[in-house]
């Protein structure tokens, strides 16, 4: 039974209500000293899950995937130059793009004003690859050797045409800044299989270059604060502020914190605050993160030959190697979702060596992920997915001279991929027309991509919701429909 959530949550609605309409604190704070001194007890010795989850009474439907790594390339990649192969493309090489192709649809201020919008086919050279026959770019050797593993979905569009409405969309089901992203609806719905990691973790590439990569994207929007995902970071500080200063030991720490959660739980039955619960969490949370969150970041008990599966890179903290790396370690610790963000795919011009540089930094540690994960026994309840924002037009921004050119941003259509955690391996989904410019079939909205999401993790989207300014919201608002023919 599910508890009717005034303040706040209504979690994973089972069609059923309480027999009285008071809010989960108040209900609880009837009973000893609130939900300070239950979430405490919970937290000091009890499953993470029980003291995390609101999801008591059981998932809506079997679960394929217990948990999702995210691999997000954040910039928008090319995907005429990786996945969608388009001879015609080729062969048009120089000419300008049909009006009947554009149809009128909006371009961005970048090329909008162009005179001449040049059709420019790709340099690099196309495959068929594995038992599926799915063509490859030979920008991605090592994805390649794996394709019979993915499921790729070349018709996904959005309606976001720049980086940050288009990465907040594809992370929160919203062009506008402050909802919840995916990462914190799942942790929220599901909580966490491990009581000393968070639910949800992200982890970020070094690069500098490329668009800014902002906590909102990994935020928790209206939902409680424990739900936000925890930056793990590449140096001696994985989590700020996290370590004890010097000179304070582990015991005196737990003393401290044991008193400052006593004034909590007193503050709490008082105002009855949800920060207070929040904090309340964070504050155990962040105790037993101290010696958890070195023991998964520290990848010196990993073996040579896995290391080298990887890449020369792992060995360079906060490098895409290395986070894929981490990524697994957290994925058999039982972190619900792991976000990994790879910057810079933003190819408005020298994309030919722009997306070289990316594919080299990326395709054997993507690959290695996926093949470690397989020989680990945890493919089958992983959810890998990869992608970025939006895709890249099929003509040239600015003026076409030799083989050095840019594409601007396209929302029109884009290529992403899953494996593992239930979805049909070794099958390729949708079409896009002779240009790769629109959806020709079986087309894949954003809202579809969450919502089969969560599907796979056992949840119906459209009952996954939190009661916010007067209504239920959700990871898909009003929109989305499972995308059944990927499924396993």
């Amino acid at each position: 039974m599910s508890v009717s959530h005034s303040c706040g949550a209504s979690a994973l609605c089972t069609g059923h209500e309480a027999p009285e309409d008071f809010s989960r604190r108040e209900f609880l704070s009837r009973f000893g000293h609130g939900v300070g001194a239950i979430a405490l007890g919970h937290l000091m010795g009890q499953s993470a899950r029980a003291a995390a989850s609101p999801l008591d009474s059981g998932l809506h439907h079997a679960a394929r995937a217990k948990r999702v790594i995210f691999l997000f390339q954040s910039g928008g990649p090319s995907q005429m130059d990786l996945w969608d192969y388009k001879p015609r493309l080729n062969k048009d090489h120089g000419q300008e793009l049909p009006d009947s192709v554009r149809g009128g649809q909006r371009l961005t201020g970048m090329s909008g004003s162009q005179s001449s919008l040049p059709l420019v086919g790709s340099p690099f050279k196309f495959d068929r690859h594995g038992q599926s026959g799915a063509w490859v770019s030979d920008l991605l050797p090592h994805t390649a050797g794996v394709v019979d593993d993915l499921c790729v979905i070349k018709s996904v569009y959005t309606e976001a045409i720049n980086h940050g409405p288009g990465v907040t969309m594809m992370q929160t089901g919203s062009q506008f800044p402050g909802r919840p992203s995916m990462g914190a609806w799942a942790s929220y719905g599901l909580g966490s299989e491990n009581e000393n990691l968070p639910a949800f973790v992200v982890l970020v590439s070094n690069d500098r270059e490329g668009q800014p990569l902002v906590s909102s994207y990994w935020g928790s929007g209206f939902l409680p604060g424990r739900y936000d995902g925890v930056l793990l970071r590449a140096d001696k500080d994985a989590v700020l502020y996290l370590n004890s200063p010097p000179g304070v030991s582990r015991e005196a720490r737990r003393k401290a914190i044991d008193r400052i959660q006593r004034l909590n739980q007193m503050q709490l039955a008082q105002t009855k605050d949800p920060e207070l619960e929040t904090r309340i969490a964070q504050y155990e949370m962040a105790f037993r993160m101290q010696a958890s969150v070195p023991e998964v970041t520290d990848l010196s008990d990993e073996s040579e030959a896995t290391l080298a599966r990887y890449g020369e890179d792992v060995n360079t903290p906060g490098t895409y190697a290395a986070n894929c790396l981490r990524a697994r370690r957290l994925a058999e610790r039982g972190v619900r979702f792991i976000q990994v963000y790879h910057p810079d795919w933003d190819h408005h011009s020298s994309l030919p060596s722009g997306i070289r540089a990316k594919c080299k930094q990326t395709d054997q540690p993507t690959a290695a992920l996926l093949t470690d994960l397989k020989e680990r026994g945890l493919l089958d309840d992983t959810l890998v997915i990869w992608g970025g924002e939006f895709g890249r037009t099929s003509y040239c921004q600015g003026k076409l001279e030799g083989e050095n050119f840019g594409r601007d941003h396209h929302p029109r259509c884009f290529t992403m991929w899953m494996a593992g955690g239930g979805v049909k391996a070794g099958h390729t989904h949708g079409e896009t027309d002779e240009y790769s410019y629109n959806v020709a079939s079986d087309g894949v909205h954003i809202h579809d991509l969450h919502a089969t999401i969560l599907h796979l993790l056992g949840v119906d989207h459209e009952r996954l919701t939190y009661h916010y300014q007067g209504r239920e919201f959700r990871l898909t608002d009003v929109h989305g429909s499972v995308v059944s023919p990927i499924l396993a």
